[in-house]
């Protein structure tokens, strides 16, 4: 199809790829409004879903680390979320607790003998996914670096051990930054800022201080004298994703626009008189939405819900109160929530 040659009205939203790497991507969005680029952006950051581990069982910890020292760098392990929609949300599975459908088991069993002198490094490449799981890829601890070893957890010496039982589960960075698929997300518009929507702060030379941005070649710069137009509204919006690995950043962008289509049809639902759920017959069963949107079981659903484990542990939370707005957990004494 020759876009050039068509109506841009016609086409509807146009995306333009500048730059594509497998782990960041930078394209230009046009033929919208700012709310919609906006929006896109807020829900690539906050509601597009990836696996992460959410609870872990401490059985052997002997390393000078404690329990939930550990159980925080566990949770900020990226974790491979290809095909994620074949896992359910915990709140929407019919188990107890978890299981192979909504979540993905990895152990973490490192020790270092007695008559080793040496520190024993535990890395990410430790850690081992067992199955059944949802599908062969969820799970997979992403290791990128040369060496093939990937994060840190904690170093062992002589006669220290850990084993812990990792349950990773299906989220949202709206309910933990450990959730997020991006590490930065771009955003700009008019970079020449014709619009004046910037009230540039500077000491002398405002053009030397404040330097163009490389965006800014793709835009035509005001002239001199040139007069305000106050019924311009940007046209083209600059973009550029950076993916923590757990997802390519093409499927990134994809699955946000996907989880604000799941959105829209929410309202249009409530607007419409609709008394079936959004996304019941959509194939992928794919949710993306916060824990605001939970059915059933109290405000937040009381029965899949989370605690802090930094206060008597994890049976009550920090800021007073028997649980957090997210209920109580039956994780028992053992688990540590993360």
């Amino acid at each position: 199809m020759d876009f050039d040659n068509m109506d841009v009205d016609e086409v509807g939203p146009r995306v333009t790829v500048r730059e594509a790497a497998t782990d960041h991507v930078d394209f230009t969005l046009s033929n919208v409004d700012l709310a919609f680029a906006n929006s896109l952006r807020r829900t690539i950051l906050a509601e597009v879903p990836t696996m992460a581990i959410d609870l872990v069982e401490v059985e052997v910890n002997t390393s000078v680390l404690a329990d939930e020292f550990i159980a925080h760098r566990l949770g900020l392990i990226p974790l491979n979320s290809r095909q994620i929609e074949d896992v359910l949300y915990t709140r929407d599975c019919d188990c107890d607790q978890y299981c192979e459908n909504c979540s993905v088991t990895i152990m973490m069993n490192a020790k270092c003998s007695k008559d080793n002198d040496d520190v024993v490094r535990v890395y990410a490449r430790d850690l081992i996914v067992s199955d059944p799981r949802p599908n062969e890829w969820v799970g997979n601890p992403v290791i990128t670096d040369e060496a093939g070893q990937g994060s840190v957890i904690c170093k062992l010496r002589k006669g220290q051990e850990v084993i812990m039982k990792c349950i990773a589960k299906k989220g949202i960075a709206k309910e933990h930054a450990k959730w997020a698929p991006t590490s930065a997300v771009g955003f700009e518009y008019d970079p020449h800022n014709k619009l004046k929507h910037l009230d540039y702060w500077y000491e002398e030379d405002r053009v030397k201080e404040w330097p163009k941005s490389k965006n800014a070649e793709w835009e035509e710069a005001p002239q001199d004298g040139e007069p305000f137009d106050y019924n311009a509204t940007p046209s083209q919006f600059f973009f550029e994703l950076e993916s923590v690995g757990n997802l390519e950043p093409d499927a990134v962008v994809q699955q946000g626009i996907k989880v604000m289509q799941q959105k829209l049809a929410a309202v249009l639902q409530e607007l419409t008189g609709d008394d079936s759920r959004p996304g019941e017959a959509d194939a992928d069963g794919f949710g993306g939405q916060s824990p605001d949107g939970m059915p059933q079981g109290g405000e937040y659903g009381a029965d899949q819900g989370y605690t802090t484990p930094y206060v008597n542990g994890g049976a009550t939370s920090a800021w007073g109160g028997a649980a957090t707005p997210y209920g109580a957990t039956p994780y028992g004494q053992n688990g540590w929530n993360q």
